[in-house]
């Protein structure tokens, strides 16, 4: 009896010592872990407007081409519309000496714009003028 009780007086100065040393999680962003993410700073884009910048090179084979211009001031993509394709598409690009879309965006059979494809940013990202978040010394394999 008296080895239960000294073993359960021993616990509870174990918790209420461990409580009185009690800090509040921190994250190692140094930001209170329940605080709401601050929004990133809006980044300039590396061209203002399309035509003037030149393409960004690829650092692998299958890497989607990064937008090289604005795309802030381009009306949103819709069902309907799609302001890329009035420069890239495959009436206008020779006209606007523009990039055209890949053989991958159109089906094959029939040669129209496949509409898989329709939302152009989700694979091709506008190039910001930011600076590196981690130090980077990757090195393409394109030459």
């Amino acid at each position: 009896m008296k080895k239960t009780v000294t073993i359960l007086l021993a616990s509870l100065l174990t918790v209420i010592l461990g409580c009185a040393s009690y800090e509040p999680l921190v994250s190692m962003r140094g930001a209170d872990v329940a605080a709401v993410d601050a929004a990133p700073d809006a980044k300039a884009y590396v061209g203002k407007r399309p035509g003037t910048q030149p393409l960004v090179a690829r650092t692998f084979s299958t890497q989607p081409p990064v937008i090289p211009h604005a795309v802030d001031n381009f009306d949103e993509v819709t069902l309907t519309e799609n302001q890329c394709l009035d420069c890239h598409g495959p009436d206008n690009y020779v006209k606007k000496n523009s990039p055209k879309l890949g053989d991958s965006h159109f089906v094959a059979a029939t040669k129209a714009f496949d509409a898989s494809r329709h939302v152009c940013t989700s694979c091709h990202v506008a190039q910001v003028d930011a600076p590196a978040l981690v130090e980077n010394r990757f090195i393409g394999n394109i030459k």
